[in-house]
């Protein structure tokens, strides 16, 4: 298996790799968000307090993305899968409870896309060591990555927008959530096993567990598990997160630099996106003033109740699956008004819970994609798209039912 993190050949005569497909969208929507600055659709007033406004969450993003891969490069993933196979004692349905909760703790404290990029590849590889189908598996990667990404700021970029947007930190932030999130996992769960892990378990009923994960370097090793729970322990102290995953992300590049400089290099800066999230907000933020905001006002409505939570979940999940959740939370948080704070949660239910229906709907699941092809896995589309978009539309709605009765509604 390929290790995200892994050198590249340190053949001399290695051609010039070539920019991917998804490198040539991030650097063209930068070009458009930086025309639209140029020509004026977008004033430049506006666009220096979007690039403000963003400026720590890319922060964030860069030393996140580079702890995270670090931590993979040091075994932390391998010997975490490795010990998730074993507790299971070969029984296939305690291998599945085990995978609901090491992607959904990933998802909640590293972020949705440190589970597509990194995640992917090491329950794909663990499913064929064991001698199970690996299509369960990585449905439970990438539907978790999404529906679990909403107990605290940084489990997905669209919370610390929100969060900034209310001005909640992370404990209060978590207290509103915790329910909704409970019902966002537990409906995952029942699909998961319906239509995924219950019809594979035939002659996977019982496997037997590998051996003992052995890390090539125990200190760094342990140097990444200490650097990944300084950042957890920061966030839930209240530190800002960019200063948080900064910190740990220094402490373990620290450790590599000492122990394993070959393996730091520049690919490891998360330069596509960077530049994806930047032209994005600008290209969002300029659509938004010529007719986006106006539509988005007319789906979402004004009601402060039940029926405007529901129309919000549901015009962020629609939304999310047609272009991006992105673009869809900043544009449906645009015509909220700010005392609002159920409905833009709701919104945010729309824009986390919702994304699976199409392989572009975020961010994670478009890595998701990527590294499940990479890895050899095809994935039937007409059966992703289907089982997807019916727990999405299942998931938004008693997500966001939940939010409505839960604590703090």
């Amino acid at each position: 298996m390929e290790t995200v993190g892994d050198p590249p050949s340190a053949a001399p005569d290695r051609p010039r790799r070539r920019l991917h497909v998804l490198d040539w969208i991030a650097i063209a929507l930068a070009v458009v968000g930086v025309a639209c600055v140029f020509t004026g659709l977008l004033p430049r007033a506006d666009a220096e307090a979007t690039l403000r406004r963003i400026a720590p969450i890319l922060v964030f993003l860069g030393t996140v993305v580079v702890l995270a891969e670090l931590t993979a490069v040091a075994g932390v993933f391998d010997a975490l899968a490795a010990r998730v196979a074993i507790s299971a004692r070969g029984s296939f349905r305690a291998l599945f409870w085990l995978c609901v909760g090491f992607a959904s703790v990933t998802t909640i404290a590293l972020n949705l896309d440190t589970t597509a990029v990194l995640l992917t590849p090491v329950m794909i590889a663990l499913a064929r060591t064991l001698g199970v189908p690996a299509t369960p598996l990585a449905m439970t990667t990438v539907w978790l990555a999404n529906t679990a990404s909403l107990l605290l700021p940084v489990s997905n970029l669209t919370n610390i927008l929100a969060s900034d947007r209310i001005g909640l930190d992370p404990v209060p932030w978590a207290a509103r959530m915790w329910w909704a999130q409970v019902v966002a996992v537990a409906v995952t769960m029942l699909l998961l096993w319906r239509w995924y892990w219950r019809p594979a378990r035939a002659g996977a009923e019982q496997f037997v567990p590998p051996p003992p994960y052995v890390p090539a370097d125990r200190l760094l090793h342990r140097t990444a598990l200490a650097a990944c729970l300084l950042f957890v322990a920061g966030v839930l102290a209240g530190v800002e997160i960019g200063v948080a995953s900064a910190v740990a992300a220094a402490i373990l590049l620290a450790g590599f630099a000492v122990r394993a400089r070959h393996r730091l290099r520049p690919a490891l800066v998360p330069w596509r996106l960077l530049v994806f999230v930047t032209g994005l907000f600008l290209v969002v933020q300029t659509v938004g003033r010529h007719g986006l905001d106006t539509v988005m006002g007319a789906l979402i409505g004004s009601d402060p109740g039940m029926q405007g939570a529901l129309r919000a979940g549901a015009v962020g999940a629609l939304f999310s699956n047609v272009v991006n959740n992105l673009p869809a939370y900043v544009a449906g948080e645009a015509v909220i008004a700010a005392d609002r704070h159920t409905q833009l949660l709701a919104l945010l239910v729309g824009t986390n819970v919702g994304p699976l229906a199409t392989p572009w709907a975020s961010l994670a699941t478009l890595i998701w994609y990527e590294r499940c092809r990479a890895a050899g896995l095809a994935v039937p589309l007409g059966r992703f798209v289907a089982t997807s978009a019916a727990l999405a539309a299942l998931a938004t709605t008693v997500t966001v039912a939940a939010l409505l009765v839960g604590p703090g509604a």
